[in-house]
């Protein structure tokens, strides 16, 4: 006999009656925690838990997930719960921050194929191994940056304009650009500034950061469901990417203002070309066979990893640096005028 019971508003259990002719009856109690959340289909919400009910201020709820109600009523279960204690859950709708996109949970397949047309191989110079190719999931949701960060939102975080295309060194001034001449460091600690200031104003939750995109969640954001050489298609001889990257050929030798192309299929801009971007991780090569939320190695070579080309690219040697598989690193000292970032908000640890 199976019985569904409702142990509170937020968690439920599976009851096993195990009949035997040689014992009593015994009941066995498996627990699942879980929210039911009713809504909107398509609309994003904050799981969050707290541990005890005597304390549920504010800053008491941590969140476990930003997730995008598939159905209504939704059964959602927590499969980070600890086999003992309790936790007690609340759903709530989660405005989408400024300038961001929700990206979904998903598997793709990281890396390009060993035929794909200006594949950086494991011999390349400067550049990164593309393969071998990984199937990679995504288990989480997570917001990523519609826009490279740009100078003036970086100026008004972090009280200065590093830039050389600015008036440091003679440009028009136009703090829409991406901010460049940032070091990995100067990324993270942007960060980290803008988590504390978003969390102090009540935006997000105690747990939740803004931080630099994996490079797995920046490849899947870049890809949106698409296995070709770019967002928009394969594009062997490039072109269509005057429609979608600043490049060599289309850029006037200058970085550009965020978001005059167009966007990838889940509302990205600027994911080929105008400015490489640094993601989190280290880099290695690929391990091969299936991953779940890889992190990259915890050293590597000690470098860092960039991805998506940028304004200097051009058709005659760099422009499959624009390619949504496409790599490249260097120690999170090094900066220029073509290395920028974006950032991703996603819940913490538990």
């Amino acid at each position: 006999m199976k019985t569904t019971l409702r142990l509170t508003v937020a968690a439920f259990g599976l009851a096993i009656l195990n009949l035997s002719a040689q014992t009593p009856p015994v009941l066995n109690l498996q627990m699942y925690a879980g929210v039911t959340v009713t809504g909107a289909v398509g609309t994003v919400y904050s799981i969050e838990y707290v541990t005890d009910l005597a304390h549920t201020n504010q800053s008491d709820w941590r969140c476990l997930e930003y997730l995008q109600l598939p159905a209504s009523p939704y059964l959602w279960t927590d499969k980070s719960a600890p086999a003992t204690g309790q936790r007690f859950y609340r759903a709530g709708v989660f405005p989408a921050p400024t300038n961001m996109v929700f990206i979904p949970p998903g598997t793709f397949m990281m890396g390009s194929p060993t035929n794909e047309v200006d594949r950086e191989g494991a011999e390349a110079i400067g550049t990164g191994a593309e393969g071998p190719q990984t199937a990679m999931t995504i288990s989480r949701g997570y917001w990523m940056g519609k826009y490279e960060v740009t100078q003036g939102e970086y100026l008004a975080l972090m009280g200065s304009n590093p830039s050389c295309f600015s008036t440091n060194n003679g440009f028009p001034e136009d703090l829409s650009r991406p901010v460049e001449l940032v070091e990995w460091e100067d990324a993270t600690a942007y960060c980290a500034a803008l988590t504390e200031r978003e969390r102090l104003a009540g935006r997000i939750g105690t747990n939740s950061v803004y931080r630099l995109p994996t490079e797995a969640e920046w490849e899947y954001a870049c890809r949106a469901w698409t296995s070709t050489r770019f967002s928009y298609g394969d594009d062997p001889g490039y072109t269509n990417l005057t429609n979608y990257a600043w490049y060599w050929d289309n850029n006037g030798g200058t970085m550009h203002p965020v978001g005059q192309k167009l966007a990838n299929p889940w509302g990205l801009y600027d994911m080929h070309g105008n400015a490489w971007e640094w993601c989190q991780d280290y880099f290695d090569t690929y391990p091969g066979g299936i991953a779940v939320d890889p992190q990259g190695p915890a050293e590597g070579w000690g470098v860092h990893v960039f991805r998506g080309g940028a304004w200097y690219s051009w058709p005659e040697a760099l422009v499959g640096h624009c390619r949504s598989a496409s790599r490249n690193f260097y120690f999170g000292v090094y900066m220029t005028s073509y290395t920028g970032f974006r950032v991703v908000l996603a819940p913490g640890q538990p």
